[in-house]
Formats: structure tokens, sequence, C-alpha cells
């Protein structure tokens, strides 16, 4: 099994950010990326749904013979993990975890921002999460709905993006946060604009990094990891495919992501 791929589902190209930290991380494992672009957003659907859709996800990955699935998605990972983890016999990781440990690893924080998509704040999955590993924190949970486009029309350096973010960001540090937890995979191409807006001790936490770091444990403890002699491959499949998500997948990937294929779900 260490030299089978890991599998990696979205409802889009976002979660390729994800794929970017774990290629960076762990060089030698082959990856397996679905984008189910064709149902995209999922934050808009009911939880059935979308639990519908992450088992479909999940059933295509498990089809090309993954050892481990991670639901690069904070929507999915809030909805569908738990039933996915019962339903089927592999390792299954999702997002909320690692953020919310990483955050916590410091002994200090107490003043959590989060900023989301509307689906994944209104889930509390990250709230909840937070909650229950440490009792007293102060947690303001704000939803960005217009930095997923912004990020996909490749605005991060443009004006307009400066003046959204600052419109969601000015009362999470009013209200005195020294952590800020980005709750979605396109979020984490805006960290260097971030940086310039944010007072210096906010903490950034962000779901591709430390996912990566969480997958790296737990294959090493599962004894799953691949031989490190080798380079690993990527392979994409979108339910849709077009020029735009191609060049999304350039984008979020940083590099050309080779020949993209078209996936069928739910035969």
């Amino acid at each position: 099994m260490n030299a089978a791929p890991l599998g990696f589902f979205d409802s889009g190209v976002g979660g390729l950010t994800v794929v970017r930290a774990v290629q960076e991380l762990l060089p030698a494992e082959d990856i397996v990326y679905l984008g189910d672009t064709a149902r995209l957003p999922y934050g808009s659907k009911s939880p059935e749904t979308i639990r519908q859709f992450a088992d479909e996800d999940s059933r295509f990955l498990i089809s090309r013979g993954v050892k481990a699935i991670v639901v690069a998605c904070n929507t999915a990972t809030a909805h569908a993990l738990p039933g996915l983890r019962e339903k089927y016999r592999l390792p299954i990781l999702g997002v909320i975890d690692a953020g919310v440990d990483a955050a916590l690893a410091n002994p200090d924080a107490g003043r959590i921002g989060i900023i989301a998509t509307r689906g994944t704040i209104r889930s509390h999955a990250y709230q909840h999460a937070l909650a229950l590993r440490r009792t007293g924190l102060i947690i303001h949970a704000t939803a960005a709905p217009l930095l997923v486009p912004l990020v996909e029309e490749d605005w991060i350096d443009h004006p307009a993006t400066e003046v959204v973010l600052r419109t969601y960001l000015d009362p999470l540090v009013e209200r005195g946060i020294d952590t800020l937890m980005l709750a979605c995979t396109h979020y984490p191409l805006l960290i260097p604009v971030l940086r310039k807006l944010l007072p210096a001790d906010v903490s950034l936490i962000d779901s591709a990094t430390t996912c990566a770091e969480h997958l790296q444990r737990e294959l090493a403890r599962l004894d799953l990891l691949a031989p490190g002699d080798r380079e690993g491959g990527l392979e994409i499949h979108l339910t849709d495919l077009s020029e735009e998500f191609e060049a999304l997948a350039r984008r979020f990937l940083k590099k050309a992501p080779g020949r993209i294929h078209r996936a069928v779900l739910g035969s």
C-alpha cells in the first residue's frame, strides 16, 4: 500500500492549495485529485446533498486505488467527514481538525478569528471544534463570500481585494484577535496581502499547510509513507472541463497541471 496514491477531493480547484503543500512536504507521494467542478459550490447546498456528493467523490477516488483520502474542502469536511469515516475502511482526513490543532498549539491563543465561506461558518464546525479543545476561548467567525471570486479572478494584488479584506478584517482586529484561521482552501493565496493588513502579532493559520503536516504525521503513524527515493506524480480529474478551470489549476499549483481528465461520478 505504501506505493499507492493519495486521494484528494474538493468541490472545485481550491483544494489544489492543499495538494501543493503536500507535494512540497511529501514529494515522493503520487496524488489523485478530484474537483467536482460541475456541481460547485458545495457551500450553498444542503447538508444531505453535500454528504451525497462527498460519498460519490470518495467512491471515485477509491476506484483509483488510493491508500488514504483527504477531504480538501472545508464544507465537505464539516458535513460529511464522520459519515465517510464510518462507511469506508481507509484513512480519511479533513482540513478542520488540523487547522484547529495548529491554532491551539500556541498556549496563549485565546481570541480566535475565523474567515470562511458562508457554508463553513453556518456549519459551526470550526467554532465547535475549538470550543471542545479549549474552554474560555473568544471566537469571532466571519463569512467572507467575496474572497473566493476575487482569488479566482487573480485579483490578489488588486486594490479592490485590499478594500474587501479590510472590510472583513477590521472588525476582527478591533475585537483584539490574536489568531486568524483561513478556513477556505482558496485563502492561502491571499497570505501575502493578509500579512500586510494584519498586525504583526496576529498568527495566521491556513488549512493547506496544516492539513499537509497532519497528513504527514498520520501516514508515518500508519506506516503508509511512500518510498523516499522517487518523485511522485499528480493526476487531476474534474467533473467539468474548461479553459477557466485549467487556468485556475495552474494558479493554485503555481505550475502547469499537466493533462486534466474528465471524471464521471455516480456510475
